[in-house]
C-alpha cells in the first residue's frame, strides 16, 4: 500500500536522468535541444507531475485507510520496514509533497543546474516518505540521516554568494551528525544489549532517554541545540529555507511521537517531564526575545520557528491526548506558515538584494497583493482565530493548564514575545514612509507564479483554521 509512494519518485528520478543522458550524448537529440530550448522546463514538468500523482495517492490513502486510535504495532521487532501503522503518517507525507512542489515552483526561473536540483528534490522526497512511514527505528535512522545529505548539497550549491554558506552548511551537517550518533547509540543498546522488556519498552535506563531526547532535540531544534538553524537559513536559498523550516524540523517532532514515546514506559517520561517542559518553555521565551531584536528578515523568522517548534514539543511532553493533537496540528501549520514567510522574504531579497528590515517600509501601497499575503501568513504564524495556527495553540494551552497551571504564565509570555516580533515586522514592512533607498515606482508587485504559490499556501492556512483536518483522536502511544 505504501510502496507506490517510493516507486513513483524513484521511477521519475531514473527517467529524467536517462532523458538527460540521451539528449547530452546522442548527436541527433543534441541538435534537437538547440531548437527545443525549454528542455529543462520539460524535466520540471515531469517531476511536478510525478509529485502530484504521489500527492493524489496520499490523499486517497488518507481517506480510505482505517484511522487507528490506539498504537497497536509492535515497535520491536517490526513485521515490515514500512507500514501505515497509525494516523500520524499520512499528514506529514502530504505536507512533504506539498512543500516539495512549492520548492520546485520557487526555483522555476532560477539560473541553476536544473538536473541537479530536481535530482536532489526527488531524493529528499524519497527520504521523507521513508522516514514518515517506517516502523523500524533503525530504518528511521537511515532515512533521518540520508535526508540531510541533499539539503547539505543544496545549501552549498544554491546558497548565498558569501563564504559563510560553507560554514553554515557544516553547522547543519555536524549538528545533524551528532544527533544521529545519539540515536545510533540507543539503537545499539536496543538491538545488542537486549534493553527491551516483555512489554516492548526500554527498562528504566535514564541515560538512553537523554540520548534519544538529544537526537531529536537537535533536529527540532530545541535550545541549546538550535545554533545551526539561524546560520543555515541566512545562507540558504529561498527553496532550501522552505525545505528546512517546513520539513526537516518536523523529523525531530515526528521522531518523538513515533519512537520516543512508545519506547519508554510512562514512569520514565514522568520522571523527565519537568526537565523537558523547562527546556521547551525556555526555548519559547528565548526564541521570542531574540526574534524581537533581529534586523535580518530570515533570522527573525528562524528564531520565530525555534519558538513555535518548542511550543509544539511542549504539547507532546504534557502527555495528554489534546496536547499530542495540538502538537501534530501545530507542526503541520508551521510547515505552511514558515514556507509562506520564507517565500515572501525571498521575493523581497531577490528583487531588492537586501534582507535588512530597516531597508523597507510603506510596502502596502506599491505592493498591495504582496502585503495581503504577508498579512495572512503573519496572522497564521501568531495563531489568529480563523487561521491554521489558532486551534493547535489553543489545544496546547489547554493541555498545559491540565498538566500544571503554574506553567501557563511563562508560556503566555513566550507566546506574547513571538507574536510581538511577528507583528512588529509586519508593521515595519507595510506601514510608514517608503525608504529613500527606493521610490514608489521602483517596487513591483508579485508575479503570476508567485501569486499561485502564495494563494495555494494561504488557502490551506485558512482551511485548517476552520476545519479540523486531523482524525477525531490522536493515538495515545505512551506505554503505561
Amino acid at each position: 500500500m505504501i510502496f507506490p509512494l517510493f516507486i513513483i519518485p524513484i521511477t521519475t528520478l531514473l527517467f529524467i536522468n536517462f532523458i538527460n543522458y540521451l539528449f547530452r550524448t546522442n548527436s541527433y537529440f543534441h541538435k534537437f535541444t538547440i531548437y527545443f530550448t525549454p528542455f529543462s522546463s520539460v524535466t520540471k514538468i515531469v517531476t511536478l507531475l510525478s509529485m502530484h500523482i504521489n500527492l493524489a495517492y496520499s490523499i486517497i490513502l488518507w481517506k480510505e485507510y482505517p484511522k487507528f486510535t490506539i498504537y497497536d504495532e509492535l515497535l520491536y521487532p517490526a513485521n515490515s520496514w514500512f507500514e501505515l501503522s497509525h494516523n500520524l503518517n499520512l499528514p506529514f507525507i502530504i505536507l512533504s509533497i506539498l512543500i516539495l512542489i512549492v520548492s520546485i515552483l520557487t526555483t522555476w526561473y532560477a539560473i541553476i543546474n536544473t538536473q541537479l536540483i530536481l535530482n536532489l528534490f526527488l531524493l529528499i522526497e524519497i527520504c521523507l516518505v521513508g522516514a514518515f512511514s517506517c516502523t523500524n527505528i533503525f530504518t528511521f535512522l537511515l532515512f533521518f540521516e540520508a535526508s540531510a545529505i541533499p539539503v547539505f548539497i543544496l545549501m552549498v550549491y544554491c546558497g548565498s554568494d558569501r563564504r559563510e554558506r560553507i560554514k553554515a552548511s557544516y553547522y547543519f551537517i555536524f549538528f545533524t551528525l551528532y544527533g544521529s550518533i545519539s540515536l545510533l547509540l540507543v539503537i545499539i543498546n536496543i538491538y545488542s544489549l537486549a534493553q527491551l522488556d516483555s512489554t516492548n519498552t526500554i527498562a528504566a535506563n535514564y541515560s538512553m532517554w537523554i540520548l534519544l531526547f538529544i537526537a531529536f532535540a537537535v533536529k527540532i531544534p530545541l535550545f541549546p541545540f538550535h545554533l545551526w538553524l539561524p546560520q543555515a537559513h541566512v545562507e540558504a536559498s529561498t527553496a532550501t529555507s522552505i525545505l528546512l523550516a517546513a520539513l526537516m524540523l518536523k523529523l525531530g517532532g515526528y521522531g518523538v511521537l513515533k519512537f520516543m514515546l512508545p519506547l519508554f514506559n510512562l514512569n520514565i517520561h514522568i520522571y523527565f517531564r519537568p526537565f523537558a517542559l523547562i527546556i521547551c518553555i525556555f526555548g519559547i521565551i528565548y526564541g521570542g526575545l531574540i526574534a524581537l531584536r533581529q534586523v535580518d528578515l530570515k533570522r527573525q523568522i528562524a528564531f520565530s520557528s525555534i519558538s513555535h517548534m518548542s511550543f509544539a514539543t511542549l504539547g507532546i511532553f504534557t502527555f495528554t491526548e489534546i496536547g499530542l493533537k495540538g502538537a501534530v496540528y501545530l507542526m503541520l501549520s508551521h510547515g505552511l506558515t514558515s514556507a509562506a514567510l520564507f517565500f515572501l522574504v525571498g521575493t523581497l531579497s531577490e528583487r531588492y538584494h537586501t534582507r535588512s528590515i530597516i531597508a523597507y517600509g510603506g510596502l502596502l501601497n506599491p505592493m498591495p497583493i504582496f502585503s495581503f499575503f504577508l498579512i495572512i501568513a503573519s496572522l497564521a504564524n501568531v495563531g489568529f482565530p480563523g487561521t491554521s495556527g489558532f486551534l493547535p495553540e489553543l489545544f496546547i494551552l489547554i493541555s498545559v493548564v491540565s498538566t500544571n497551571p503554574l506553567l501557563l504564565f511563562p508560556v503566555l509570555i513566550g507566546m506574547l514575545l513571538t507574536t510581538a516580533s511577528t507583528l512588529i515586522l509586519l508593521l515595519r514592512l507595510l506601514f510608514g514612509h517608503i525608504k529613500l533607498l527606493y521610490s514608489q515606482s521602483s517596487y513591483s508587485d508579485i508575479t503570476r507564479l508567485e501569486f499561485f504559490i502564495l494563494g495555494y499556501l494561504s488557502l490551506w492556512m485558512i482551511i485548517m483554521g476552520f476545519i479540523d483536518i486531523l482524525p477525531e483522536t490522536i493515538p495515545y502511544i505512551i506505554n503505561e
